[in-house]
């Protein structure tokens, strides 16, 4: 067990070494721009990436914002399950993130997806939605790349197609995405 643990930890050190600095630092600049516009931000994923959607606009909205003379305006499209069903129900799963967007998002906003494949297809009609109509779009993805890689603005690509390595890196991002505002370092 010790050797299968030990390999484990080798391989999370790897995938997230392959985490593109450059890359964050333009996501940090993205959401700076945002905060400056008074830009909403719409995080949405599935599965462990729903997960850590809600968990980064706790971190962006909460302590993020604490340290900030003006908070950030950001929602997990994962949040309102009610809402969720009703529209998987009566339209289709593949229309849970499409039609909120459609209710709340305006240009110049942020729509920003997590996905281990980069090809779960309620991500990308809400991405291609949002490229669509003026929103500025983010998908962070593992090593598969998918759809996503190819339709979203900025891409986050984590090399690993294991989806707990890259859900850990995802959500490593988004710490990141956060605590450079928590910690000054912008």
């Amino acid at each position: 067990m010790k050797t299968w643990i030990a390999d484990y930890i080798t391989s999370q050190k790897a995938t997230l070494d392959s985490i593109p600095l450059d890359a964050v630092a333009a996501l940090v600049e993205t959401f700076q721009k945002a905060h400056a516009e008074d830009r909403q931000i719409f995080v949405f994923g599935n599965g462990g990436s729903a997960a850590n959607a809600s968990h980064f606009m706790t971190d962006l909205g909460k302590g993020a914002s604490d340290k900030l003379a003006k908070r950030f305006r950001c929602l997990s499209l994962n949040d309102n399950t009610s809402w969720m069903t009703a529209l998987g129900n009566d339209y289709s799963y593949d229309e849970v993130f499409v039609r909120q967007l459609m209710n709340y998002a305006r240009p110049g906003d942020i729509a920003m997806t997590m996905s281990v494949s980069g090809n779960s297809p309620n991500l990308v009609k809400a991405i291609d939605w949002a490229a669509k109509n003026g929103l500025h779009t983010v998908a962070l993805v593992g090593g598969k790349r998918g759809r996503l890689a190819e339709i979203a603005r900025e891409v986050i690509v984590v090399n690993s197609e294991h989806y707990g390595r890259v859900e850990d890196a995802h959500m490593g991002i988004c710490h990141m995405l956060c605590y450079a505002f928590m910690e000054k370092a912008v």
